[in-house]
């Protein structure tokens, strides 16, 4: 009798633990941005970690400052999203976050407000 009950909690406990009830959006990176994104405070701090590198103030392309990078947002976003493996993806050698880049996209969509 001790085995059957032994065995009914193993059971219960596992469907419990394999039962939860978070979201795919709470699991994963791809977490929608639901506040209203800033440059000041959203978007430099990831152009200044994955872009500044190759897109500094003098360079092609520079996205040092607030106007830069709102007057090339059409053309971040392009680039941010593409596939791997695309030569023209960037960050070059690596990827934003799905967190990231729904940040850029969440701040065009809020009208690409500075501060």
């Amino acid at each position: 009798m001790r085995k059957v009950i032994y065995l009914l909690v193993i059971s219960f406990a596992a469907t419990i633990i394999a039962c939860e009830s978070r979201t795919y959006e709470e699991i994963s990176e791809n977490t929608p941005v639901i506040l209203p994104v800033k440059y000041t405070t959203d978007i430099k701090p990831i152009i200044d970690n994955n872009c500044i590198g190759c897109h500094s103030a003098g360079s092609f392309k520079p996205l040092a400052t607030y106007d830069q990078a709102k007057n090339n947002i059409d053309g971040i976003l392009d680039r941010i999203q593409r596939a791997n493996g695309d030569p023209q993806k960037m960050p070059k050698g690596g990827s934003l976050s799905a967190t990231q880049i729904n940040t850029f996209i969440k701040w065009k969509a809020d009208g690409l407000t500075e501060n």
